[in-house]
């Protein structure tokens, strides 16, 4: 009898130890983490710095929000690749081939019509028809962006289960039909990233239902208030944005009743969003990027600004063991 009661008392104190551990290694009673990651192109590199900060911390990250390329290094991330994997993602890439769809085959030729397309130095400048029957010129349709954000993911740790499921993500887009702010939150992960960063006059819409996506720049740039919503008691954001708005009136006021993308630039929602949630993170880390903008993607500048992230993060390593000692981890 005492040799089962004594079985019994081990049962419990192993049950015991286990709650516990769960609780302080990611169980219910752990404050949640949301990583919020804002737009800005080539200055998302800065971000992949921070996340690298973020891992030799050991921050758990339950819920993730991102927009334009914050988007797609957040939905990279929720899938398992991580930081190392986003630096050399980063630094391998021909991006301006990438992202403007070019065919390198065709760089050294000046005119290329091939399978309805025509190509100008390897650039294409006309489609006949694309997958929704719109015709468009000069506009970029980001195919092969779409198709290596889609090769990614179906590859990822998540994917090939070496990771056991994804973080919960979400990303912002902006219909420009009704001009709203639209969360992406559910279907297809290379679908929402697309759309978050479909710059308007760069990148065509993205069609979904009756909605016409496009950068969600337009509407939410840092979307801590997103991960608030999906969960998150702790928000760590890290904003590209390098110049402020605090005290900003739109010059173009006097087209607010017009509709449109000109109500858009009367009124600036993004702005006003933006100067309140930069104030709402918990950790609010903003990488000093100088000279560089959205559009530099040469190797150099890359490597600059991977550096520039890192180093900031750093510098709030006080910061980032106060949110460790905050959520109850060691």
């Amino acid at each position: 009898m005492k040799k089962y009661l004594l079985v019994f008392l081990m049962l419990i104190c192993c049950g015991l130890s286990v709650m516990a551990q769960q609780q302080n290694e990611g169980g219910k009673t752990r404050p949640k983490v949301g990583l919020v990651l804002g737009g800005g192109g080539a200055k998302g590199a800065a971000a992949i710095g921070v996340l690298r900060e973020l891992e030799r911390a050991k921050i758990p990250i339950d819920y993730i929000a991102g927009t334009s390329i914050g988007a797609i290094i957040g939905g990279l991330y929720a899938q398992g690749y991580r930081a190392d994997d986003l630096d050399k993602l980063f630094r391998s890439q021909n991006w301006l081939s990438l992202l403007a769809d070019r065919d390198t085959a065709l760089v050294g030729k000046m005119y290329k019509e091939e399978d309805g397309v025509v190509y100008v130095f390897g650039f294409p400048v006309h489609k006949k028809a694309d997958v929704g029957g719109q015709k468009g010129f000069g506009i970029l349709h980001g195919d092969h962006v779409y198709d290596f954000l889609d090769s990614l993911v179906s590859r990822s740790p998540v994917r090939r289960g070496a990771l056991q499921q994804a973080i919960p993500f979400a990303c912002v887009a902006y219909d420009i039909r009704c001009q709203q702010e639209i969360i992406l939150d559910t279907g297809s992960v290379v679908r929402n990233m697309r759309a978050s960063m479909a710059i308007p006059g760069a990148f065509k819409a993205i069609r979904m239902d009756t909605l016409m996506l496009v950068d969600g720049g337009m509407s939410n740039n840092l979307p801590v208030d997103v991960v608030r919503k999906m969960g998150a008691d702790v928000v760590i954001a890290v904003d590209l944005q390098q110049r402020k708005y605090d005290d900003y009136h739109s010059p173009f006021a006097f087209l607010k009743g017009m509709g449109g993308i000109l109500k858009w630039l009367a009124e600036r929602p993004d702005i006003k969003k933006y100067n309140v949630n930069r104030t709402q993170a918990d950790l609010y880390i903003n990488p000093e990027l100088g000279r560089y903008g959205v559009t530099d993607f040469n190797k150099k500048a890359i490597k600059d600004i991977l550096r520039i992230g890192e180093e900031t993060a750093l510098k709030h390593r006080t910061q980032i063991s106060s949110v460790l000692k905050g959520i109850g981890v060691r």
